[in-house]
This record gives C-alpha cells, structure tokens and sequence, in this order.
C-alpha cells in the first residue's frame, strides 16, 4: 500500500474495501496468493523484508525462515511442510474470523517456477515424500492437503463465506490425457502441480475461475474450446463455473493475438461474453483487472460494456 513491505499505511485497507464496497452493494472476496512471499528476490526486498523483525507481527520470512525458498525469482513457502500449509490457513481463518469478507479466492500461484529458478524441495521431498511415487504427486498431494483444509477451515467459521479459486485456464493437455482439454497449453496439474478439475469434483470450492486469457483465434489454447470444457467439468457438480478473460490485453498491440486490437478489442470482447451467456453451466464473467477499466486503450471496449451491461 506504501511501497515498503511491512509499513503501516495509518489505516485498515481491508476493512475500508469492505466498507465501501457494502456501502454500494458489492461483495469483496479476499485474494490470496498463499505460497508467495515476495514478487522479487533483489537485495532492496530482502532489506524490507528483514527489516519487519522489529515489527508485529514480523513478515513470516524473519519468522520462519527455514520455511523459506526461492522459486521463480521470489521468495516462496515451501508447501511440503506441513507447518507451513497450517500456517496459511491460519491466516485464512483470522481473515475470515476477523473481518466481515463475503468470499476467499486463491490465485494461480501455486508452485510457479521457471527455467532459471526452480523450487528447490527435495530435501522435503526426502522427509515427507516417502508414501508417493513421484514428486509430481507428491507436490499435487500438498496444495491439495491446503486446499481441503482451507475449504473445511472457511465453513467451520462462517459456512456464507464463499472459496474460490482462480487456476490457469488449462487443467491438462488432451494429449497428456484423454480427460484434459483439446490443448498446447501449460497445464496446471503438471506445471503447477494443482489438481484442479480433483477440487471441483470433490465439492471443496464453492466456485472456481479459470483464467481464460486467450481468444478464440488462439488455436494452442482456444477460448472456446476451454469455456466449454470446463462447463463440463462443473456440469454434474454444485461447483459454480466463472470465467475470467483477459481485459488487460484490450487495446495493446500483438502479433500472436491481434483480436484484442481490432475495433477496440470490442468483436473478440462480444464474442467471449456471448459464449458466456450461451453456456448455461457459466454463471458470470470476471474481467482482469479493474484498472483496467480507466485505460486508455480499453475506453471502446469500456463503452462496450456499458450498453451491454448498464452502467
């Protein structure tokens, strides 16, 4: 809120969110990106970070720095630990026991690595990962460990609070199994170990939102092809189905998906909705992110919006 880790603001941001926004008759879901400590690993971070020892509460990176890992150039939670997936959703549990939140989401960030930082986990691995075949399932076995716990932990507390969570658009590739999407996409279940599709169909969310960032021309990860298929997913389950499109590409210029330039982004825009409301197993749109709203390149689609949707 300030620029610094850990600096005070003078105020409770949340619970100014959420007393504005009830003011004006809207909800507030709580977003949660439950493994990730920071967004960088640079020396000025780490200065910040060390720096909320003196303060309470101290940033868990001080606290529990045997906790503590890097993986996609950030310092992460290491989510093999069992301590650490309690941690987490004790922090969920005060959010929720504390301020009056009508829904949690997670984000997508679950083991988020890249090429040139990878989680370095096995001596976790060594301690816990005895039971498991591989450290693929292993990994998918502790976000979904959190997962149930933080579903179960949510409705013991206020059984109105809603879960959510907001995974990347493709579950699995067809091509690595005959239940995935007919997809080239990464997949959350082999790149970031969450099995997603295992979560709707055990009941454990209340909704989920898969981020559908593509159009429908984008032939390796179709949006289409993924709106319908996880209305699929949802289908036979009490699993609400949002999707979430990719409004911060409105308006800026790409070779790869030059849909979101034409007209304003408005034709491709028109498209996704409409499939949306065609769908019935789809029960609304999300737009990532609201700032976007207030862009100059997204003022067309903005007024799109608009006379669809009322202003």
């Amino acid at each position: 809120m300030t620029g610094k880790i850990g600096e005070n603001p003078g105020y409770d941001p949340l619970q100014f969110m959420l007393d504005e926004a009830h003011k004006r008759g809207m909800k507030v879901h709580a977003w949660f990106n439950p493994y990730r400590v920071s967004v960088n690993t640079k020396p000025g971070t780490i200065r910040e970070l060390n720096s909320t020892l003196s303060q309470q509460p101290a940033s868990v990176y001080v606290q529990h720095r045997d906790w503590i890992r890097t993986s996609g150039d950030r310092f992460v939670l290491d989510p093999g630990i069992p301590e650490v997936q309690d941690w987490i959703t004790s922090i969920v549990a005060e959010v929720v026991s504390r301020y009056p939140v009508d829904g949690v989401q997670f984000d997508d960030y679950f083991y988020t690595e890249s090429p040139g930082s990878r989680l370095n986990d096995n001596e976790t691995y060594r301690k816990y990962g005895g039971a498991f075949a591989s450290k693929a399932d292993w990994r998918r076995n502790n976000t979904q460990q959190l997962i149930a716990k933080v579903s179960h932990t949510i409705k013991s507390i206020k059984p109105g609070v809603e879960f959510g969570v907001s995974p990347a658009g493709v579950w699995r590739n067809r091509s690595h199994d005959p239940l995935g999407s007919d997809t080239r996409g990464a997949a959350a279940y082999d790149e970031s170990y969450a099995d997603t599709r295992r979560w709707v169909e055990q009941g454990l969310l209340d909704y989920i939102a898969p981020q559908i960032y593509w159009p429908f021309s984008r032939s390796a990860a179709r949006y289409d092809v993924l709106a319908k298929w996880w209305a699929d997913v949802v289908k036979p389950t009490r699993t609400r189905l949002y999707i979430g499109i990719a409004f911060y590409k409105v308006g800026e210029p790409s070779k790869i998906e030059p849909d979101w330039m034409i007209n304003g982004g408005v034709p491709e825009l028109k498209k996704q909705l409409d499939l949306n409301d065609a769908v019935p197993e789809i029960s609304g749109t999300i737009l990532f992110r609201e700032d976007y709203l207030n862009k100059p390149q997204t003022q067309q689609a903005v007024s799109y919006l608009q006379s669809r949707w009322g202003s």
